[in-house]
């Protein structure tokens, strides 16, 4: 019997029987393979992501990869079979900001799959077609699923403007962490450094391209190009900022909790920093994060530590919530 997982209200949830909803016009209909569970899918399960995000109850999953199995009327029957990955804010496509390409800051309101819309923890997703981004035929599912926050980083590179040659950092060691490392050094640093709070994560970050890693605390430089921030911790940000040359460019990615120490504006302009922020990500930068994986200069393969069933849902809750440096990316296979 197919299943889903439903979210009913914080801190409860059932397993329960999954009927596909056919694909009405311009949608399809996808066979989950894999979904990924991030920090705030456990806001989710434990009530604390802002209640304007999220609507109960609810089928979480906005990490994912699946294959298209039925499409609807106005969709191209070709994408059936087709490998996907799928963006998950909902953009109304007709607003200025949408029009500009900027759909995750879309002002007809907040509709983000697997938040306030159906997810991915179930046996199928239909969404709108539109939003799909196909794979190569012998792309890995497995790796895919992590393609979301992928984009999210992919979107920190674009920004950042990252040209070969240059000195550039990562300031934050998570999944986030590992895929700046790794787009970055798909542009060729003369030097990139890692910033963590995790030894045990230096080898990890040097097989992906950093030349040298560091522990926050220690000494550090203070003349780079770029430096993409993907902590979220409260001094994150002031970390990155110090780690920059006069003029040096600044990309912040994490979402710290309230109190967090703020960048110094004096500092900024003295310095003449350029900062750049980034929340979620556009259609571009999923098209660029597609790209790179296909390439293969992106492997997310080695982030996952755990897979599990669709129905060891709360197993995998408590794995993402552990303070266990042999934790990584936690994968559900419906």
């Amino acid at each position: 019997m197919s299943i889903e997982i439903v979210v009913e209200a914080p801190g409860a949830h059932r397993i329960a029987g999954h009927t596909p909803r056919e694909p009405g016009p311009g949608e399809a209909l996808v066979a989950v393979h894999s979904v990924g569970i991030c920090g705030s899918d456990r806001e989710v399960y434990q009530g604390n992501r802002p209640k304007e995000y999220v609507r109960y109850p609810l089928t979480p999953g906005h990490e994912w990869s699946g294959t298209v199995w039925r499409v609807g009327a106005g969709v191209p029957g070709s994408l059936v079979g087709r490998k996907v990955v799928g963006e998950g804010f909902r953009n109304c496509q007709v607003c200025d900001r949408c029009h500009a390409g900027e759909t995750t800051l879309c002002t007809a309101g907040y509709e983000e799959t697997g938040f306030t819309l159906p997810g991915a923890m179930a046996a199928t997703l239909t969404l709108p077609a539109r939003l799909l981004h196909m794979l190569p035929e012998e792309a890995d599912l497995t790796a895919a699923a992590l393609l979301e926050p992928a984009a999210c980083v992919a979107a920190a590179a674009l920004k950042s403007g990252a040209r070969p040659g240059e000195r550039v950092a990562v300031v934050g060691t998570g999944t986030l962490g590992m895929f700046a490392v790794q787009f970055l050094k798909a542009v060729s640093p003369v030097d990139l450094l890692v910033v963590g709070t995790r030894n045990d994560r230096e080898a990890l970050s040097r097989r992906f391209g950093a030349t040298d890693f560091r522990i926050k605390d220690e000494e550090l430089p203070d003349d780079l190009d770029l430096v993409i921030e993907t902590a979220g911790s409260v001094s994150a940000a002031r970390t990155a900022a110090a780690l920059l040359r006069r003029g040096g460019r600044l990309v912040l990615t994490g979402i710290p909790a309230p109190g967090a120490e703020g960048l110094d504006p004096t500092g900024l302009v003295v310095r003449q920093l350029e900062v750049h922020t980034v929340f979620g990500a556009p259609p571009d930068a999923w098209a660029h994060a597609v790209r790179v994986f296909a390439a293969g200069l992106l492997n997310p393969l080695p982030l996952i530590t755990h897979e599990l069933p669709l129905s060891g849902f709360s197993s995998a809750i408590d794995l993402v919530g552990a303070a266990d440096p042999k934790v990584g990316k936690v994968l559900l296979h419906p």
